[in-house]
């Protein structure tokens, strides 16, 4: 576990899958107070890294033009696995993972995936993807972070509210059998602002395909006001599970299959597609008001 503390905010970082673990602020009373959704049931995560994939494949197969055919499951394994600490001081660190020939049993391309931490005033993550071989990468990345819903013991969770830098005014999509829903359908944003409640995910995550914003805010009445913005991720999802004390605010590139897809992982929508020997950098920051 990696511990960085920066002025206001206090992170831990695990080597397994360069997953975030905890986010402490320090409120104006000088306590710290855990933002970030401690794992367990319904859902251990806490902000798994999704790559080489967003979501889930159809079948759960990944097929390349070539032909052939691999097992990968949803969002992905790099979650899974541990990373290598590169670089690190009291307020940074750097993991990487490289293809291997684990990887390549799943996934054949070469690939080198850097998670770079940094912690001020604000926590800013940085994924730099790089090819290092010989064709062209094809993937997805994405974050994948749960805030804790209710921000503070006592607040309602129905007092929680995001609100867009834009109006959001486009169509979402929803998931069918963990995969891209067709048919898109009206926004429940209501100008900038979208109220959380627990109905809004009875059919899964909500999707946005052409997020619009580069920030939002998620704030309560009487809780600490947690910005997040983000750099070189289209698309957004939110998402939370019955029973859970979390919603998750996840800039993508890329995302499930659409229903009905069929094609070559080569030509899955919303992909990254990398040059060989070209690297591509997106990354996300939160800074935390009381």
């Amino acid at each position: 576990m990696l511990h960085l503390q920066g002025d206001a905010l206090a992170v831990d970082v695990a080597e397994l899958g360069a997953e975030l673990q905890s986010l402490r602020a320090t409120g104006p009373d000088g306590a710290e107070r855990e933002l970030l959704w401690q794992g367990g049931p319904p859902w251990p995560r806490r902000s798994p890294v999704l790559f080489p994939v967003v979501g889930r494949l159809a079948g759960d197969v990944l097929r390349t033009r070539a032909g052939a055919q691999r097992a990968m499951t949803q969002h992905g394994f790099a979650r899974d696995r541990s990373f290598a600490v590169v670089h690190r001081t009291g307020s940074t660190a750097e993991l990487v993972l490289a293809d291997d020939a684990e990887t390549r049993a799943r996934f054949p391309y070469a690939f080198r995936l850097a998670l770079r931490y940094e912690v001020t005033d604000a926590l800013r993550v940085t994924y730099v993807v790089g090819n290092p071989g010989p064709e062209v990468l094809p993937c997805s990345v994405g974050a994948h972070p749960a805030f804790a819903w209710p921000l503070v013991p006592g607040v309602a969770r129905e007092a929680h509210a995001l609100e867009f830098d834009e109006p959001e005014p486009e169509p979402v999509r929803r998931l069918q059998d963990s995969l891209l829903h067709p048919e898109p359908r009206p926004t429940p944003v209501e100008g900038r602002r979208l109220a959380l409640h627990d109905g809004l995910f009875a059919e899964d995550a909500l999707v946005w395909d052409a997020v619009r914003s580069r920030g939002l805010v998620y704030s309560a009445p009487g809780a600490p006001r947690l910005r997040l913005t983000w750099d070189g991720f289209p698309q957004l999802g939110v998402w939370s599970r019955a029973g859970g004390g979390f919603v998750c605010l996840e800039p993508w590139h890329g995302h499930a299959d659409p229903v009905g897809f069929d094609g070559a992982f080569e030509d899955k929508p919303g992909l990254l597609h990398v040059p060989p020997g070209e690297e591509r950098v997106l990354s996300w920051e939160l800074s935390v008001s009381p």
